[in-house]
């Protein structure tokens, strides 16, 4: 039997037997042909939802006009006659809605963190990119004297003079310096906070000092290193000079109202960017905070799944049995419930720092003064990697320089010759640089990759100047190597590293223009159809759910995102232009701006103390992005 003929004949027992399942408990009472019959006769209603376009991914009917969907399942697809010969005598009703719209598979969030976007999607954005938001957009900064100004104005229109100022998305590289001085221009009353766009550094004005209780003596009490990544006279303190002075910032600038009007703003944002399921790595490890997040998340008024990688660096660390790490991995499921779960048997493992500080361990050294950091030392490590690995987990490792990588593959290649698994599915995670013998090594692995074609858009121009040099800068996020290569690859955002978009991730990728619009590295493009199935049918095989998510075939979830335009036909550079209309989910249409519940679980059970809380919710999401510095 050929493929084709193999995986029609799987499509129509497929077919049948997903109609068989919904007959249920019916057909557990048939005892005739005629009972059978009657079983899927008294099936609940279809709904066959018409559109201008269908696009399936399914590779035996790429597209189709017309898709049944039963409970929260799709039954069949094709034109409408045949989806209708197909229900046969079968109850359904014709739904009309998208006739002028499009329908593509659900969007893929593969790679988010909802509680730093809930912290950032709730203070004054001043960014290097524009950021749709429900309420409206915040337009990009121009230059430092545009953040000053806006900084100004959003200062003049507070009241108490006590209440505190949180803004975030400045960049240094991009704008210069920013000092407690500048701050101190716009008030010298109310405290003022600048949380850097790369979320791993603060910048206070005097009276946010003050108020903190921070002092020369309290910061010569620590230790040389935190005394070191810390400036009083300026206001700045970053990376374990943060982690230092977190606790007495973190009550002025994290409390729970914010935090449940930040992760509404998270919800409805990524809502209307169509996402219909993500995922964070690296979850939480602080009880309360989740609960914190469940009260959002977890309710039925979520438009979307959500799962939790746990962080396998945190637990490794915490524990020295590997026995002990696994059952209390295993125990985090219990944390979830509605719309969240755990990811099963997946972590999150960090090899070196990130691309936003180039804090990236590369082959070659880096142009100017930037210095490479390993996340977890080689022995922590190799060992964490044995552990899950030998427990079955699939592993998503964060990496982004070419070092970094051949440390990720050196230990995955001795892992796999000394306890060989089939189908591991490890996971190179945002892969910012990188060299072509990577790519063939990586496919003779049997890895696949999440990537951040973001970084080309935002980083290229300056980092071909200063960091990597033009031919590494425009190489970087090499998605044209992948997949001429066979390799499966998926698109993700990390936001808020990125806009979490994936219309704006998949222009990204067709394009490859950057902030100043050029094209970098033309031959690492790939195709409008690659793109989209980087945020569908491929994430959802990131985290092995390609038999539940991902495009539109029988007896998968029915899960889509409905748009104005089909994204394989538009010019490409209009791909991020395209309208989000809204999403299905399970069979529930949820229109963008529909009347989402705003109410949240508000059981004081599910909050710690502010001042607890405030330090455990900023605490997680700095950790969460110290690797993305």
């Amino acid at each position: 039997m050929t493929d084709f003929s193999r995986r029609r004949f799987l499509k129509f027992a497929l077919i049948n037997s997903t109609a068989l399942a919904l007959a249920g408990q019916a057909m557990a009472q048939a005892t005739s042909l005629s009972d059978v019959g009657g079983a899927i006769l008294g099936l609940e209603t279809a709904t066959v939802f018409t559109a201008r376009e269908i696009v399936t991914l399914d590779p035996d009917r790429p597209l189709a006009q017309a898709v049944a969907v039963v409970n929260d399942r799709i039954l069949a697809t094709g034109t409408l006659d045949e989806v209708k010969g197909i229900l046969g005598d079968k109850p359904y009703d014709v739904d009309t809605t998208f006739e002028d719209q499009v329908i593509v598979p659900g969007f893929i969030a593969q790679h988010d963190h909802p509680i730093l976007a809930g912290l950032t999607m709730s203070s004054l954005i001043l960014s290097i990119e524009d950021w749709e938001l429900p309420d409206g957009t915040a337009i990009a900064l121009k230059d430092k004297d545009d953040f000053m100004t806006r900084l100004a104005a959003a200062e003049a229109e507070l009241g108490d003079p006590s209440e505190p100022l949180l803004t975030w998305g400045y960049h240094a590289a991009f704008y210069g310096p920013l000092t407690r001085a500048d701050l101190d221009t716009i008030s010298d009353e109310r405290p003022i906070f600048a949380w850097a766009r790369s979320c791993h550094e603060f910048v206070l004005n005097s009276a946010a000092m003050t108020q903190a209780g921070i002092t020369e003596e309290m910061i010569a009490s620590w230790s040389e290193t935190e005394q070191s990544q810390s400036n009083f006279e300026e206001g700045h303190f970053w990376e374990q000079g943060l982690f230092a002075v977190l606790p007495n910032i973190a009550p002025m600038v994290a409390n729970p109202d914010k935090f449940r009007s930040g992760l509404l703003t998270m919800r409805d944002y990524m809502h209307a960017k169509g996402v219909t399921f993500g995922n964070e790595p690296g979850g939480i490890l602080a009880k309360p905070i989740q609960d914190a997040v469940n009260a959002v998340m977890s309710a039925p008024s979520m438009p979307f799944r959500w799962t939790f990688i746990p962080d396998g660096k945190s637990l490794v660390a915490a524990y020295d049995s590997d026995t002990e790490v696994i059952r209390q991995t295993e125990a985090l499921v219990d944390w979830y419930g509605g719309m969240t779960s755990m990811a099963q048997r997946s972590v999150k493992l960090f090899s070196d720092g990130a691309i936003y500080s180039l804090a990236i361990q590369l082959r070659d050294p880096a142009i100017g003064d930037y210095h490479g950091e390993w996340m977890m030392d080689q022995d922590a490590f190799e060992r964490a990697f044995q552990v899950y690995w030998d427990a079955g987990y699939q592993i998503h490792v964060h990496v982004n320089g070419d070092a970094g990588l051949d440390r990720v593959l050196n230990t995955l290649e001795s892992n796999l010759l000394r306890n060989p698994r089939f189908d591991h599915r490890t996971v190179i995670v945002h892969f910012a640089v990188s060299a072509s013998d990577q790519v063939e090594r990586i496919r003779r692995l049997s890895a696949i990759v999440s990537a951040n074609p973001y970084y080309v858009t935002a980083l290229s121009d300056r980092y071909s100047e200063t960091g990597l040099g033009p031919e590494r800068a425009d190489e970087m996020v090499r998605l044209g190597d992948l997949d001429k290569s066979g390799i499966s690859w998926s698109l993700h955002s990390d936001m808020p590293m990125a806009p979490g978009d994936p219309l704006f991730l998949m222009w990204c990728a067709v394009n490859r223009v950057t902030s100043s619009g050029r094209v970098a590295g033309s031959d690492q493009k790939i195709s409008a159809e690659q793109a989209l199935r980087g945020v569908t049918i491929n994430a959802a095989y990131s985290h092995r759910l390609e038999e539940e998510r991902g495009s539109i075939e029988s007896g998968k979830l029915a899960d889509f995102t409905i748009l104005d335009e089909n994204p394989l036909n538009v010019d490409p550079m209009k791909i991020k232009d395209i309208v989000v209309w809204g999403t299905i989910v399970e069979g529930r249409i949820q229109k963008v701006g529909y009347n989402l519940q705003k109410e949240t679980n508000n059981n004081s059970d599910d909050f710690p103390g502010e001042t607890d809380f405030a330090e455990k919710a900023l605490n997680h999401a700095v950790s969460v992005v110290h690797a993305h510095l």
